[in-house]
This record gives structure tokens, C-alpha cells and sequence, in this order.
């Protein structure tokens, strides 16, 4: 008998709890070995039974039973036939919902009673407190709560489920995130006591370059709600008002940025369970924020994901220790011995330590051109003890980017065991690994992997610690090697939702999602947002989950979105000229019609060699090849967007915008010999990428860009938009070769110079860590880590054909001297698996291929074929592996 299905899973999410959707998508894999899937049922506990339903789909398959009501579990099952024949029926699955509709809420918003005030990065968390009477059984019991600012919610003395951060970073004037917690365990007959701590997170506290403060708003707020459903069925509600106390108490600062300052002399110690005593304590104020914008997270939530043990902790001086980790992470350390009482000890975290051993933050500190001097690097936490057996201080509304940890004050000589680093990060599924005979580009691997989980939290950040927000330009050049790499559906859906928030109503798409005040539409920094290559990521994101995941509700949520983007690029290339321009050529040839060279953009962006020296020149400059190759780029995936959503009409036009702005690109960048202007390896990289170049002149074009790698030493010169497609182009156009020696390049500036100065993470800059071994700027900066999808797609070889990787490739091509290579892919249909080794010239290759898919394989002496589910050998002899 044919095995059942398996892997059920709603939407993009293993634990779909408390969702918002009442038509939630529905996927599972098939069994093992079956070829194809020709039709399904499914059923679930409410009555909805599809019958047998032909067709081969099993990802996002939309669910139309009867609609759930508010915080309602369905359980549901599938049977699928298969080229295999029937199989059983699959073990149950389920979704719950939240609450649906704002009268399912009966609680209030709450401020606490005096709101914690001072500077921003210096201000107190608030500890806010009710009890509450249980007189019969319960059977399940639900907490949902949010806050504007950072919650913690604990239920007689333990705490809420595990999710940090909550509830979340999203455009709050638009979007916040509810949490739906399963608390049954947690309540008990007689009294119970429900407590949240309270602090300013990013809706108050410090974010960005800039430092700003109270973003959304200036007062903290938190709604929860607590559903116990009896034995019987009854359901006792309990929720946030006016009966409910507040103070201060231990956490005396919390701020994203500055870090976590606690006095566990000043712990209310019992507040967290009833019958503590808390008549002296403030009543709060109720507050009418309402309840619109309150949604689910199609993400899974941010987690301490890993402890690591520290390699080594170091005595400096007679005050200073030195903690390190052995790998730059994303999240905060967790002290178990805490010195005797009234001992202040301090941990300044950061990522390289000095000539004389110690924690360096310099580097950290923002310093850029429109900041009248250099802010504190943050990343400082303090806590005071109270000489109480078994306290402990692990900060919880803060993270930090670091390896290492200096500690200030503690009398005693610690060891690994009383520290350890806590990893924090959204909690994503990991479904991508590569390994190969090279040491050192297995470690560019890992490396690339870590600044990934050290920059998804909650947001796709551009690093944890100097600015950590979400900059769509990285996230646009990253998310393909992300999507092999982890499962950044939901984390990226999520994080779509507030790019279409944060678009302006001309069509602008912001910098950086959730955009603050003090950057957006108002600021003096205005004209900085619209940028090409960083808006194009309204639809560059959309684009990649479709081909990762085979999500085409993501194309249809954000295209209104990528609608008003190309349009306001295609208007602004329609009715502005760039100045240079005007001069060299006072009336308009006719291709400026399509010509985008006006505007600002940050163009490639960290080019080795290149330094701003000038900002007013810098936001000055003509960009009109960067601009105009990525709105042909981005017309170009519009075009096929709009052909899977069945939009004829829409990709007729796209089609067209695609044609003639390629051909306005050409006629200014390009002679009729194949020269480009400007002559860069980045602009040369872009043209090949994007399909700029006449087929004829492809040669031409790899040619001198093999010419400009040679004349810089066999070394990249491409910066944040171009390095992606650097090495693919290279392999795709005739020369693997030189791919090769740029990937094992180790002379600055190269990936290994990285690894062999001992990056753990991926730098922002080529040179992040010079040869005199000084830091510059962030060390954890995923965006020059997208080099290791050549890993993935070239050197192991899987490569998808089709969405979701239904049909894929598998092709390695060998160089380098690389003499063994194996990767795996966790795909939605099941396990992708590529391993070969090369033995003198003999190349033997093995293939995993999952159910539901086929792949074709090609081996490196061109021989090809075509391989079903199952494991498959294939061995090979040519001059081409030797």
C-alpha cells in the first residue's frame, strides 16, 4: 500500500494559531516515491468535504469549508491519488483562528498609570498586573494580546508561550501584530494572576542611523485578552482595564539600540503571581487607541533560537573581562552569576576586539554625512544584583550584533558556564545547506548563513546593531540565496505588507520598511527615498517567493503596489532630464522618452575604492544607466507577473514598457561595437544579467568584462547591486574560469580576504576589516553573502525551472580545483539533494529527487537525462572533469 501524505502545513506556517483568514491555503507533500499527484480530498472536523478533486496541486490549496468563527481550531485531513494509486488518509492538521471582528474584543487598551519617562534609550519598562478568579474546570484557555511598544506577558509566574519581541516591528500607524497563546497549562483553579512588562520598543525607542525616538507615538500601550473555554463550552473573558495596576520596578532602561539596565534590588519579587500585594502601584488608564489595523503575522515568530557556550572568557584587568562567543550572532547574553549584592556589572557587546584585546565598538557608531557628529554605538547593558540565589539577567526587549562581550564590575573570574550567548532571531526553517572540499568556502557558507539569521529579526535588518532596519534594496538582492537557504515565505510577506504600507501615494517606495517619521514623506531626508534597486523591490520580493514557494497570492496582494512603483519611475523617466544631460544635449533625443536619470539613487553602492566625498555630488549624480537598466528589469518581471495572474491586457503593456525602455538603454549605454557606458565591471555585470545586450554583442560585453577583472588583478569591482550576478554571469557567458578565481580570490577585495581575517559573518564593506586589522562599519551585512547561491546553482547545481522547483536542474560544473561538493534543498515538494566528488577524471554524481517532481541532470560532459523521485547515480568521464 502506497504511504499517506505528509507535511501538512496552512499557509507558510507549521503552528497556524490565531490567524485572521477564514479561507486559509492549504499544502502537504505526497508520498514517498509517487511520480504525480491526479486528484485529492480533503475533509475536515467542521463537515467540509471536497470529494475527489482532480488535479496535481498540493501547495496553497485554498480551504472553503464553512467559515470559522473568532478562536476556532479545525482539524482537517487529506488523501490524494497518485500514480502510486490511493492512499490513506494523512494525520490531522489544524488552524485556529484569532478574533475576527473588533466586538469579539471586550478588553481595553491600557497606559500604565504614570507613563516611564526620560531621554530616549534611558527610559523604564512598566510592570502592569491583574488577578482573576477561576471557579471550574478549563479546557483550553487563549491569551491574544498586543501593545504599542514591547510586551511580555507572564500567567502565574510563567511566561506567555515563547516568542520574543512581541508583537513585533510593523508601520504601526497601518499595521500590529496580535499574538494568539495557547495559556491552558498555565491557569489553575482559585486565583490567577496575569502580568505584562511593558517597554517602548521600536514604536517608542531608539531606531536607525538617526537614533530617532517615538516614532509612532510617545505613550505605551498594551490589549490583552484571555478566553478560558470551560468544560461545558462556556467561555469566561478576562482582559486588559481599568481594574488593572501598573509601576516600575527592575527593568530601570529598555531601548532596542541603547540596551537593558536592570536593578534586581528594586524586583517586586511575587508580582508576577497573585496574591502579591500591589495596593501601593498606580491604577492604570484606559486609552482609546481602537482597534483598527490589528492583524496576524503570516511569519513565524522572533525566538531564542540556539545557546552557544563561549570558546573562551578573558581577564583583562582587575574590572574587565572579555567574553567571546566563537560567532558573531544577533541576540543578547543570558549571566547566571551575578556577583553579591549591590555588584554592578556591565556588558558592552560588539564584534572585533583592539590591539589590546579589548571589545571595539568605534566602528559601530553612526557617522555619516547628514549627522552633526557621531552617535553612541549602543549595545550596553547593566544590571545591578541583589545577591539572590538563582537571579539571573537575560534583557529581553533588546539585541545586540556581537561575538564579543565586555564585563565591567564583576569581582569574580567567570567562566563559560555562567555566560551564554542567546541566538535570537525569527524562527525560519532551515531548508538549505552546501558543503565542499574547500574549507574555506565552506566557512564563506556558514558565514553567509549567520549574517542571514543575524539580520532576520522580525524585519529583514541590513545589520544588528549601526541601523538595523529594513532596507529594501538588500533584502531585493538577497531573498533569492535567503529562499534556498531558509523558509522566508511568511518573514517576507510579512514584511511586503509594510512596503505597500509605507508606499507614498506617487508611487514611492521607501528606503527601509517599517519606515519611520523621521526618514519618510515629511523628513528632510525625503528626496533620499525612490531609489532604483531599492523600490524595485516591491516587485524583485514578490517575483522570488513565487519562484521559491509557487505563491501566487503574494503576486496578487503586492501588485497594485509594483503598479504604482513603475509607473511613478516610468512618469519620472517621461517628464525630467537629468542637468548633465540637458547641457550635453539641450533638446531630447527621442529614446529619453524611457531614459529614468533623474531622481536620486545610491547606484551600486560601496564600490571597492569608491568613498563619498562629497555628498551633495553624490546625490547629484546622473544614475540614468542604473535607473533605467532596472526599470527594464522590473517591467520585464511585471510582464510575467501579470501573465500567471491571467492579467493579458497588463502583460501586453509591460511587454512593451520592457522592449522600449531596453532599447532607450541601449541607445545611451551601448555603441554598435558592444563598448558600454559606463565602462564598470557593475555595468557590464547588469546588462548581461538583465538581457540588455543584443544576443549578437553578448560575447563582446563578457569579454571586457573579463578584460576589467583582469585589469583590477583578477578582483571584483562590483559593490551591493551587481556582486549577486557577478559570478553567474561570468559561468552563463563562456567563463567559468575566471568565475572561479574571483570566488578564491583571497587579496582584498574578495570574499575569503573575509574569511581568512576571520569574518564569522559577511561584511558590509570589501575591506570591513583592513589588513592592519581595523574595523570599518558593520561586520554581519548579508548583502555580499548572496554570492553563495553560485554555490547552490553552480557549483552543486540546483537550480529550479518551475516554481516551487516542481521541475528543477541539476548541473554541477566543477572548477577551482573544488574536488567534492554537496548540497541539500528542503523544497516545498520535499528534499533536493545534489553530492558528487571528482576522482582524477572520473565524476560521479548523486540525486535526491522528491515526490511530485522531476528533475533534468546535466553532467559536466554534457550528458543529459531526466530523473523521478527517488536516489539516482550517474557517473561521467570527459576532459571537461579533469
Amino acid at each position: 500500500m502506497t504511504g499517506a501524505p505528509h507535511s501538512l502545513r496552512v499557509e507558510h506556517l507549521d503552528e497556524p494559531l490565531g490567524i485572521r483568514t477564514t479561507a486559509p491555503r492549504l499544502s502537504w507533500r505526497l508520498p514517498d516515491g509517487a511520480r504525480e499527484q491526479v486528484a485529492y480530498r480533503l475533509t475536515s472536523d467542521d463537515g467540509w468535504d471536497t470529494g475527489w478533486v482532480p488535479g496535481g496541486g498540493h501547495l496553497l490549496v485554498p480551504y472553503d469549508g464553512p467559515a470559522p468563527a473568532s478562536s476556532q481550531r479545525v482539524h482537517w485531513w487529506v488523501q490524494v491519488r497518485t500514480d502510486l494509486g490511493e492512499s490513506p488518509v494523512s494525520g490531522p492538521a489544524w488552524f485556529e483562528t484569532g478574533l475576527l471582528a473588533a466586538e469579539d474584543w471586550q478588553a481595553s487598551w491600557i497606559e500604565p498609570g504614570r507613563m516611564p519617562g526620560g531621554p530616549a534609550g534611558e527610559r523604564p519598562a512598566a510592570l502592569l498586573r491583574a488577578e482573576f478568579d477561576v471557579d471550574r474546570p478549563v479546557g483550553a484557555a487563549r491569551l491574544h494580546a498586543t501593545a504599542q511598544g514591547l510586551y511580555e506577558a507572564f500567567l502565574n509566574g510563567g511566561r506567555a508561550g515563547d516568542a520574543e519581541l512581541t508583537p513585533g516591528w510593523t508601520q504601526y500607524d497601518a499595521r500590529l501584530q496580535v499574538q494568539t497563546l495557547d495559556v491552558t497549562a498555565a491557569v489553575r483553579p482559585g486565583r490567577n494572576a496575569l502580568a505584562v512588562v511593558l517597554a517602548d520598543g521600536w514604536f517608542r525607542g531608539q531606531i536607525g542611523i538617526t537614533r530617532a525616538a517615538d516614532q509612532w507615538g510617545d505613550r505605551t500601550a498594551v490589549l490583552a485578552q484571555l478566553h478560558l473555554t470551560h468544560d461545558d463550552g462556556a467561555v469566561t473573558v478576562v482582559g486588559t482595564g481599568p481594574d488593572w495596576r501598573s509601576g516600575t520596578g527592575h527593568v530601570a532602561a529598555a531601548d532596542p539600540i541603547a540596551g537593558e539596565r536592570w536593578d534586581l534590588g528594586r524586583l517586586p519579587r511575587g508580582w508576577l503571581s497573585p496574591g502579591f500585594d500591589d495596593s501601593g502601584w498606580d491604577a492604570v488608564q484606559v486609552a482609546e487607541h481602537g482597534l483598527a489595523g490589528l492583524v496576524d503575522s503570516p511569519a513565524p515568530p522572533v525566538s531564542r533560537v540556539e545557546e552557544l557556550v563561549p570558546v573562551s572568557v578573558t581577564r583583562l584587568d582587575a574590572d574587565r573581562q572579555v567574553v567571546d562567543l566563537g560567532q558573531n550572532v544577533n541576540g543578547w547574553v543570558r549571566l547566571t552569576d551575578l556577583g553579591p549584592a549591590g555588584t554592578t556589572v556591565t556588558l558592552t557587546h560588539g564584534e572585533w576586539l583592539g590591539p589590546d584585546g579589548d571589545v571595539t565598538t568605534d566602528h559601530l557608531r553612526p557617522a555619516v554625512p547628514f549627522l552633526p557628529h557621531p552617535l553612541p554605538a549602543g549595545q550596553v547593558d547593566t544590571v545591578v544584583s541583589a545577591g539572590v540565589p538563582g537571579d539571573a539577567f537575560e534583557p529581553r526587549r533588546t539585541t545586540h550584533g556581537f561575538r564579543y562581550v565586555r564585563v565591567e564590575g564583576h569581582p569574580s573570574d567567570l567562566t563559560p558556564d555562567d555566560v551564554r550567548g542567546v541566538v535570537v532571531h525569527t524562527d525560519m526553517r532551515r531548508t538549505g545547506w552546501f558543503s565542499c572540499s574547500d574549507e574555506r568556502v565552506t566557512r564563506l557558507h556558514e558565514a553567509a548563513v549567520w549574517s542571514l539569521r543575524g539580520n532576520a529579526c522580525d524585519v529583514p535588518t541590513d545589520c544588528p546593531h549601526r541601523e538595523r532596519v529594513g532596507w529594501t534594496g538588500d533584502w531585493q538582492l538577497f531573498v533569492p540565496t535567503a529562499a534556498f537557504l531558509f523558509d522566508v515565505a511568511g518573514f517576507s510577506t510579512k514584511w511586503l505588507r509594510d512596503v505597500a504600507a509605507d508606499q507614498w501615494p506617487d508611487g514611492t517606495v521607501a528606503n527601509v520598511s517599517p519606515m519611520p517619521r523621521s526618514e519618510g514623506r515629511d523628513s528632510p531626508v525625503a528626496f533620499l527615498n525612490g531609489s532604483a534597486g531599492w523600490g524595485d523591490a516591491a516587485v524583485v520580493v514578490p517575483w522570488e517567493l513565487y519562484r521559491a514557494y509557487a505563491d501566487t497570492g503574494v503576486l496578487a496582494e503586492l501588485w497594485p503596489t509594483m503598479v504604482r512603483w513603475l509607473d511613478r519611475a516610468e512618469r519620472t523617466a517621461r517628464e525630467q532630464r537629468h542637468p548633465s544631460r540637458v547641457a550635453r544635449r539641450p533638446e531630447p533625443a527621442p529614446h529619453e522618452r524611457w531614459l529614468w536619470d533623474t531622481g536620486f539613487h545610491w547606484g551600486e553602492w560601496l564600490v571597492p575604492g569608491e568613498e563619498i566625498t562629497d555628498f551633495g555630488a553624490f546625490v547629484a549624480a546622473d544614475e540614468g544607466d542604473v535607473a533605467t537598466a532596472y526599470l527594464a528589469h522590473s517591467a520585464g518581471l511585471v510582464r510575467g507577473i501579470a501573465e500567471v495572474l491571467g492579467r493579458d491586457d497588463d502583460a501586453a503593456r509591460y511587454a512593451d514598457l520592457a522592449d522600449r525602455v531596453r532599447a532607450a538603454w541601449q541607445a545611451e549605454y551601448l555603441d554598435d561595437d558592444g563598448r558600454l557606458t559606463p565602462d564598470t565591471q557593475a555595468n557590464h555585470v547588469r546588462a548581461l544579467a538583465f538581457g540588455l545586450v543584443p544576443d549578437a554583442l553578448r560575447p563582446v560585453v563578457a569579454e571586457r568584462l573579463v578584460e576589467l577583472v583582469r585589469k583590477a588583478g583578477t578582483h571584483l569591482g562590483t559593490g551591493f547591486l551587481a556582486t549577486p550576478y557577478l559570478l553567474p554571469v561570468l559561468a552563463d557567458t563562456g567563463h567559468l574560469d575566471v568565475a572561479y578565481e574571483l570566488l578564491l580570490q583571497d587579496t582584498e577585495p574578495s570574499w575569503l580576504a573575509m574569511v581568512d581575517r576571520g569574518a564569522t559573518t559577511v561584511w558590509e564593506r570589501w575591506n570591513g576589516v583592513d589588513a592592519d586589522g581595523v574595523p570599518h562599519e558593520s561586520l554581519n551585512h548579508y548583502s555580499k553573502g548572496a554570492v553563495v547561491s553560485f554555490l547552490h546553482r553552480y557549483v552543486a547545481g540546483i537550480e529550479p525551472v518551475e516554481p516551487a522547483y516542481r521541475r528543477f536542474r541539476v548541473r554541477p560544473r566543477p572548477g577551482g580545483g573544488i574536488t567534492r561538493a554537496e548540497a541539500a534543498h528542503e523544497s516545498p515538494y520535499g528534499r533536493i539533494g545534489s553530492s558528487w566528488r571528482l576522482d582524477g577524471g572520473r565524476f560521479a554524481l548523486t540525486v535526491e529527487v522528491p515526490a511530485g517532481t522531476r528533475a533534468e541532470v546535466v553532467l559536466p560532459d554534457g550528458t543529459s537525462t531526466t530523473a523521478g523521485p527517488g536516489r539516482h547515480e550517474f557517473t561521467s568521464t570527459s576532459e571537461e572533469t579533469r
